[in-house]
Formats: C-alpha cells, structure tokens, sequence
C-alpha cells in the first residue's frame, strides 16, 4: 500500500499518468519544434516531417520499454500502434464520414513495399542491433523520397501550409469549446498554447531560441513521463498475468494513439482527405523503419512466436485493405466496417495466444 492506494491502482496510476505527459510533452514539443522551425526559416519540409511523419509518443514509449528490458512491450507497441491507425483511424473515419480521395500510386507503391525489409529481417527471429541500425538508416531515404515526390510533383499530401492551417482551425475551435464550457465560471485561461504564449511574453528576435527552449524542456517531460509509463506498465504485467507483447500491442498503444484519430479522421471531416491520407502514409514509413529500428538499436527484439503468427498477419490484411481503399480512390463505410473489425480480431487474438 502507497498512501492508502492498492499495488494494482498505484500501477495503474502511474501508467496512466506516465502516457498522459508523454503525450503532452510530446504535442509541445512539436508545436514548439514547428513554431521554433518556421521562427528561425528552417524549411516549412522540416515542420511537415515532424507533425505528419514520425509518432514521438510510440517511440519515445518503445525506447524506454527496451531499455527497461521490457522489448517485448516495446515491439508490441510499433505492431499496435500501425494496426491502430490502419484498422481504427482509417476504419472510423470511413464509417463516420466516408471519403473519396486520389492517392497518387507512387506513395502506395512505397507504402507497401517498406515493410517488406523489416519483415525479411525478422524472420530469422531476431531483430538484432544491426537490423535496427539498417531500418533507422532506411527512413532517410524514405523521407529523400517523399520530399522528391512533394517538391518536383503536384502531390501535396504532405504540405506544411494545410497542416499549418488545420492546426489553426482546430485551435480556434478548441479556444471556442473552452469558452463555452467556461461560461458562468471563473474567468480564467488554463490553456496555455505555445504560439500565444511565446508571442504575447517573448521579443520577436528571441521568438526563435525560446521555442526551441521549450522543446528541450518538453523532452524533459517526454523521458519522465516515459519512465513512469514503464514502471507502471511493469507491475500491470505482472499483475495481469499477460505478455509484454500483447499489453504494447493492445492498451498502451491504443492510449497512446488517441491523437491518430484526430490526425487521420479531423482532416477527412474537413474536407481534405488527403492530409489524413499523408498521415496514414508518413506514419507506416515511420514504423516499419526508424521505430522499430531506433527500439532494436536499444535490446534485440524477439520476433518468433505470436509476431509472425499474429501481428504480421494482421498488419499485412489490414494495410493491403487499407491500400486497395487508397488504390480505388475511396474508402466508404463497408471498408471503415471491415477494418474495426479487423481491429477488434486483432485485440482477441492477442490475448487468445
């Protein structure tokens, strides 16, 4: 007992605490990385990178599992969180408002053909520091080729002015949602937003090195919160009696992709389809490449078992429906149906092994 609380609600608490300040650290940290990128003239690339290309939650989260000799959960979460946007985001958005959109064959060209390194890498077994050295070197040219794509073709699914456009929107709309919740009480602003706050306290010619300042203080939090996560995903395991595996697969991932569906389904409800398309896109490169590598680099992972056997298989039906929705141009409600349900399975079958 810790201040009266039971072993199972301390473990519990200190997950649930540990993932919500990654998550907060790390949605500072890109809006300050951003403001701070924009600020100092780095190119508006670098910003669409950050905010659509890598998953800082899933990573960060993974990195401190494998050093925390839990590599089981560390490579659970790279599985979970994919299948999360694949079969959930993807198969939400469909269901609620399905969409059409012209997905240029280039992108589901290499989006289908990425996985197929880590997987021939993996099928020995083991996922060694060497192999992961190999799939995070493999994200540059991933990232080479995109930005070719984007700068000499009229394809913009990943363009920094929508996404910086949409990440207004949404917080004017929070801003308004916040005002009426907070109607008839204190007049007090509890929500502090990085851009208004550097603007309104800070000299326009230190704008730059303060936001960059908040984005070291921001990784402070991410490896705090990253530890507690650990710990407290720890004792759960040992509590719960379930596979690293499974929980990384499973619950850590789907709290820690909460945001995903924001990305993937908020685009598409506005009308442009193709910025949740560019997420959809940006984020498999990521996982199948520099995340389950940078894991790797930390503690060889073990890649025999339930992860041929399970998460491949539901990795690869979910991306190859995922790809066919992109290929027709459309994904309606019969798709968005069939992917949560894919999702579903894959949630039973982790715990059913």
């Amino acid at each position: 007992m810790v201040l009266g609380l039971s072993g199972e609600l301390v473990s519990v608490v200190l997950f649930l605490v540990g993932v919500t300040i990654v998550i907060v650290s790390v949605e500072t940290f890109i809006e300050a990385v951003a403001e701070g990128a924009l600020a100092l003239g780095v190119s508006g690339f670098f910003l669409t990178v950050v905010l659509a290309g890598t998953d800082l939650e899933n990573v960060i989260l993974g990195i401190a599992a494998a050093y925390g000799e839990l590599p089981d959960l560390a490579l659970g979460t790279v599985f979970g969180e994919a299948l999360f946007i694949l079969g959930a985001a993807v198969g939400i958005a469909g269901v609620l408002v399905p969409f059409e959109t012209e997905v240029p064959r280039n992108y589901l060209g290499i989006t289908l053909l990425a996985p197929f390194l880590f997987f021939g890498l993996a099928l020995d077994g083991t996922l060694s520091r060497f192999d992961g050295a190999i799939l995070t070197a493999t994200f540059i040219p991933y990232l080479a080729i995109i930005y070719t794509l984007e700068r000499y073709t009229d394809t913009r699914y990943l363009s920094a002015e929508e996404v910086e456009i949409m990440e207004e929107e949404v917080r004017e709309r929070e801003k308004a949602e916040e005002a009426e919740e907070d109607e008839g009480l204190l007049d007090l602003d509890l929500d502090i937003d990085v851009d208004d706050f550097v603007e309104e306290h800070v000299p326009e010619r230190y704008e730059g090195p303060a936001f960059l300042a908040i984005a070291l203080v921001a990784t402070v939090g991410m490896t705090v919160g990253s530890e507690l996560a650990v710990s407290g995903a720890e004792d759960l395991l040992a509590l719960l009696g379930v596979t690293g595996l499974a929980f990384g697969a499973t619950v850590m991932s789907f709290i820690a992709s909460l945001e995903e569906l924001f990305l993937t389904v908020e685009p598409v409800r506005q009308g442009r389809p193709h910025i949740g398309v560019g997420n959809v896109v940006g984020s498999m490169l990521f996982f199948v490449s520099a995340n389950a590598g940078l894991i790797a680099l930390v503690h060889p992972l073990n890649t025999a078992g339930a992860v041929m056997t399970v998460h491949w298989p539901f990795f690869f039906v979910s991306l190859l429906v995922v790809a066919g929705a992109f290929f027709r141009g459309k994904v309606g409600r019969p798709t968005g149906v069939l992917l949560l349900g894919i999702y579903a399975a894959y949630w039973v079958a982790n715990y059913a092994v």
